[in-house]
């Protein structure tokens, strides 16, 4: 009998000790409650004491939490809609502000996150056109929707680490017309283009024509020069030689002239004592 009466004993310490302590994770938040009243919120990871009956625990993940939006349209600078798929990494700052806004449910930050977002959203959309949004400006306003929205965030005690925009759609009534303006754009830039590279060639064609024509008229300016400075020496060297003896001279040039006429089949017609005949009259 008194084995039992100390075996129950020790079981009910048992169940009274491991009714009295809890064990947080460090990937988890806790808060304690007295009789519904929350009292302690600030615990580490490790393991930690309560009143049994008295107090009560609610644990939190405290790890990172993805708000993955449906796709929202928003209204441009231009008056166009635009479809723009999103999502927010979130996580909890405060587990006591999480836990009395939203009662500490995800799902209920999540809708507050995206109503917060989505303000955001129309408000810096509505001051850019489509292409500022599609190329240059999505680092841009992805800084601006954190800034303006980590301090509401905190009002949920949830802390706001990105936001990132998936995709930027055009609904399909607009983007025909889009298109075509686009198409027309890159259209007007192509024959600019085009007209340029057509100007700069007949800029190329027309500067290496002139340095043709240049230096065709410098090759035959020097080769005239050589051919008169040619000319000149040959004349020079003629005279020299005909002045050491005119005879010879004579004579020489006579040959020549007879050797380039007898090679003629054809008929020459000369009287007999011509000039041309002068050496072949003379005696040997």
């Amino acid at each position: 009998m008194t084995l039992n009466k100390i075996l129950i004993g020790l079981a009910v310490l048992l169940l009274m000790t491991s009714m009295s302590l809890f064990s947080v994770h460090e990937t988890q938040r806790a808060i304690k409650f007295q009789l519904g009243e929350l009292v302690k919120s600030d615990y580490e990871s490790g393991l930690h004491f309560k009143l049994p009956f008295i107090q009560n625990v609610k644990l939190f993940d405290g790890r990172i939490q993805t708000m993955d939006s449906r796709p929202e349209r928003f209204l441009t600078a231009e008056k166009k809609n635009v479809i723009v798929d999103y999502f927010v990494k979130w996580r909890i700052a405060d587990v006591n502000i999480f836990y009395t806004r939203v009662l500490g449910s995800p799902d209920a930050a999540n809708l507050r996150l995206d109503q917060i977002f989505k303000d955001a959203f129309r408000s810096e959309f509505s001051k850019r056109n489509i292409r500022q949004l599609v190329s240059s400006d999505r680092a841009v306003i992805r800084e601006i929707l954190i800034n303006n929205a980590k301090p509401l965030a905190m009002d949920l005690g949830v802390d706001v680490l990105d936001v990132q925009v998936m995709r930027i759609d055009l609904p399909e009534e607009v983007s025909s017309s889009v298109f075509r303006r686009m198409e027309a754009e890159r259209g007007r830039v192509a024959r600019e283009f085009r007209s340029q590279g057509s100007e700069a060639a007949e800029r190329i064609r027309a500067d290496a024509d002139r340095q043709r024509t240049v230096t065709l008229a410098n090759a035959y300016r020097d080769s005239e020069k050589l051919r008169g400075e040619g000319d000149a020496k040959s004349a020079e060297i003629y005279a020299q030689a005909y002045g050491k003896d005119p005879e010879f001279f004579s004579f020489y040039r006579s040959l020549s002239a007879y050797k380039k006429t007898f090679a003629n089949t054809g008929m020459m017609v000369l009287e007999p004592d011509s000039e041309f005949f002068k050496y072949l009259k003379k005696d040997r």
